[in-house]
């Protein structure tokens, strides 16, 4: 059953108060006041009212007065002034200067209230849903802004790192000097190449739509292991495997995918490259219903400070490797879109633990 609409009704006649509620009380849940002050007390109190309706001639302050007044302290509320033919040229003013939204002539009939009260409600509603709209506008500029700057700088970055490589090659005759420069040229590039790739990623989720096949796991962790292969070896990492299902799973194979390349390539880039051990697990396990997930490792780990904020876009918890910024970011935004969740546990210096779990589709 939806919730009803909370009313104020401010009136010094107990006997407007009384009608007013006794009328009304079955369809809207109805509060009063008997002057503006309790009329404050009662706004503070209730912060979910969507529409007060006040008498003009009050003995402390006339309703335009007491709208003016809480206009900035309740800005939300749809304010209607109650008034008689007298006092015309005080509600014009009001509403020209835009106090209220509609006044409702004394005395008052049941049509009227009720007319008053279902077009400030769809007034209210249209409000509400266009401050979110706005707040939703406001979040994404400030994410494009980031974008944007984030772009040039990582982009650019790595295309200087070239171009300065280049120049210095055309001055070198020595093979060994040339193929150090050759070195640091490859490492641009592929920042540059994992940077694109992350955007993909990034545009991939905000606007795909997820396709739900049964997954088999076997497969997708066979291929990201032949991914990563290279770095593995390269680095000297044992990759320990252990999947576990005792169900079907069925999930979107490529956000899946997605999910998991970025955690298994982040426990490979963060290991401690002085550490002769280096390892990384991942667990797989699918019952009663849902996916599982663990990939540990025993790198550099990530400061406690920051384990709130590693899911942030174009945040970087360490300097150790020049990644994107984009990655567990979008491993948070690809499991919302599949209802999953994700925790993080690490202590700096001894390995991280990412815990994923996905519900079965």
């Amino acid at each position: 059953m939806p919730e009803k609409i909370k009313i104020l009704y401010v009136d010094d006649e107990l006997n407007n108060l009384v009608g007013f509620k006794a009328s009304f009380r079955m369809d809207y849940n109805i509060l009063v006041a008997e002057n503006t002050s309790q009329a404050v007390e009662i706004l503070t109190k209730h912060p979910d009212i969507r529409i007060i309706f006040c008498d003009q001639r009050m003995p402390d302050k006339t309703g335009v007065e007491f709208f003016e007044e809480i206009r900035s302290w309740f800005p939300h509320p749809i304010r209607i002034l109650i008034t008689g033919y007298s006092d015309i040229e005080a509600v014009i003013n009001a509403i020209n200067r835009g106090h209220i939204f509609r006044y409702v002539k004394k005395p008052w009939t049941d049509a009227d209230i009720i007319s008053a009260i279902e077009e400030s409600h769809k007034f209210f509603t249209a409000n509400s849903l266009l401050a979110i709209k706005n707040e939703e506008l406001q979040k994404a500029y400030n994410e494009l802004d980031k974008f944007a700057y984030s772009v040039s700088h990582d982009i650019r970055g790595p295309l200087s790192g070239v171009m300065g490589a280049i120049k210095v090659v055309r001055h070198l005759d020595n093979l060994t000097e040339i193929k150090e420069m050759l070195a640091l040229m490859e490492n641009s590039v592929k920042k540059l190449d994992t940077f694109i790739l992350s955007m993909h990623d990034y545009y991939t989720l905000q606007r795909g739509e997820l396709r739900i096949k049964e997954i088999d796991l076997e497969q997708i962790v066979t291929d990201l292991r032949d991914i990563h292969q290279g770095n593995i070896s390269a680095n000297k990492v044992d990759f320990n495997v252990n999947i576990n299902q005792q169900e079907p799973f069925w999930c979107d194979d490529i956000t899946l995918r997605l999910i998991l390349n970025n955690l298994l390539s982040n426990a490979i880039k963060y290991q401690k490259q002085e550490n002769e051990n280096k390892w990384i697990e991942l667990n797989i396990e699918v019952a009663k219903g849902q996916a599982t997930i663990y990939v540990k490792d025993n790198g550099i780990g990530i400061p406690e400070n920051y384990l709130n904020e590693i899911f942030n876009l174009f945040f970087r918890a360490s300097t150790q490797d020049a990644g994107s910024g984009f990655g567990l970011y979008n491993v948070k935004d690809a499991l919302l879109k599949l209802n999953g969740g994700i925790k993080v546990s690490s202590v700096l210096g001894d390995g991280a633990v990412f815990k994923v779990t996905i519900p079965n589709k």
